[in-house]
């Protein structure tokens, strides 16, 4: 049902990592996708409706036409075998070609927890003689966003050329006000204005105005060089 579907621990995550690779990939005709894993609250501005508004927001910005909530639990997200099983059925209802996760390494235990459910979902997802609904399916790939709470600069595999989309990013980002805007300094540079200068460093090293980076545990195949940039 789905090209490409992304897992993120908390709303907001697959904007930040990922909004302009989604931007993307719709405008060249992949259905995607967001499965958020929980609700990401609580947090210190904000609650469940609020939260809820501002997803239903951004996804609109995304223009992305199935996203649901997993509704673990945030701040104690764990990998456990009862999450690993609900999330495998997802993955056996929207039989994605390709998954994207957060990176595996990370200073937020959700954020690695997430990673870790993935990769054993990814496996359990085609298993038969089992009590999961659906078919077997077995994703193609598992590319890894960077959305991270340590500050270091990634090693990427490769880098998606976003400047066309960095504009209805930023605006799918702006949606989620109580994490971004409420209670943060608007003294220059702003947190949002951090992101433009990742995606413009990002954008510099593929010869770019805006990039996002991807990491990958296994080699990249190619077909031709033709797209290279």
């Amino acid at each position: 049902m789905l090209d490409v579907l992304v897992v993120a621990p908390h709303p907001d995550d697959a904007e930040l990592g990922m909004g302009g690779t989604i931007l993307r990939l719709i405008d060249q005709g992949f259905s995607v996708g967001i499965l958020d894993l929980t609700s990401g609250e609580p947090t210190p501005h904000g609650d469940l409706d609020t939260r809820a508004r501002e997803t239903a927001d951004a996804t609109r910005v995304l223009g992305v036409a199935w996203r649901e909530n997993l509704g673990l639990p945030n701040r104690s997200l764990e990998p456990t075998l009862e999450a690993r099983a609900r999330l495998a059925s997802v993955f056996r209802e929207a039989r994605p070609r390709w998954i994207f996760a957060p990176y595996w390494i990370d200073a937020h235990p959700d954020h690695v927890a997430a990673t870790e459910l993935t990769e054993a979902a990814r496996f359990w997802s085609k298993l038969t003689k089992t009590d999961m609904p659906g078919d077997p399916h077995h994703p193609e790939r598992i590319f890894y966003y960077y959305c991270v709470h340590l500050r270091n600069v990634p090693q990427p595999a490769f880098v998606v050329d976003i400047s066309d989309y960095w504009n209805r990013k930023l605006e799918a980002l702006r949606c989620y006000q109580s994490q971004f805007v409420t209670g943060r300094s608007q003294d220059p540079p702003t947190f949002l204005d951090r992101q433009r200068d990742q995606a413009a460093m990002w954008g510099y090293a593929i010869g770019a105005a805006f990039g996002e980076p991807f990491a990958s545990r296994e080699p990249i195949g190619l077909s031709g060089l033709k797209e290279m940039i």
